[in-house]
């Protein structure tokens, strides 16, 4: 074989040799053109655009705050939360949201459900406080003591919660007329991007007798 043949051929064999690594390797794990699949799946309608949202917001944001026994009051730490909510609401104003009341097993139901709206309330309040408009939060939704997170027949902090979660869009809003789903989903959401307004009294009360109210008889209230 001629010196130029020998040559060319080993060329080959090491090219050959290495072409998995040179070639096609770690070009593509499964990442790469997500993003811009993720976006033609929700233009396409392939993708729900809310939930996607809300999965996004669960992901990203606490959505949840606990209460006191027998109260609507929100603790500083459950502003703490709503502050975070707040920011991120604010940065998406072609969304609209629901808030879920939600009680322990203690007391009557029809108590139960009238405490889980108060706190509710007391949420939406809050929002409105921090300068989203109550048109873009849908309306209030209470579970009384039918969903607990720990099923207890006794008292438990963590059933005496609201939940906030994404309900829709705000259908006039030019960016959903235009259809840019995927750009409102998308969209960068940059934590403390706005200032938080000073804080105000809590909303919202004990409202007295509910969850556990006038255990000191030993008669039963609403969590």
């Amino acid at each position: 074989m001629k010196p130029t043949h020998l040559l060319s051929a080993l060329s080959l064999l090491a090219l050959a040799a290495c072409g998995s690594e040179i070639i096609g390797s770690n070009v593509d794990e499964g990442g790469f053109g997500n993003s811009t699949m993720n976006n033609f799946m929700v233009q396409t309608g392939q993708i729900n655009p809310v939930q996607a949202l809300g999965e996004r917001f669960a992901r990203e944001v606490p959505s949840t705050i606990t209460f006191a026994f027998n109260s609507a009051q929100l603790s500083p730490e459950a502003r703490a939360t709503l502050d975070q909510q707040a920011n991120f609401i604010r940065q998406f104003p072609e969304v609209r949201f629901r808030v879920y009341g939600h009680t322990d097993a203690v007391g009557s139901d029809a108590y139960n459900r009238r405490l889980g709206q108060r706190r509710a309330e007391a949420v939406v309040a809050y929002f409105s406080s921090r300068g989203i408009s109550r048109s873009r939060l849908e309306a209030l939704v209470s579970y009384g003591e039918t969903q607990p997170v720990i099923p207890t027949p006794g008292p438990e902090q963590q059933n005496r919660r609201t939940v906030t979660e994404v309900s829709g869009f705000v259908q006039r809003h030019p960016s959903v007329l235009d259809g840019k789903y995927a750009e409102i989903i998308f969209r960068e959401y940059i934590v403390s991007a706005e200032p938080t307004p000073v804080l105000t009294a809590g909303s919202g009360g004990s409202g007295g007798g509910g969850e556990g109210g006038g255990a000191a008889t030993g008669a039963t209230g609403a969590p």
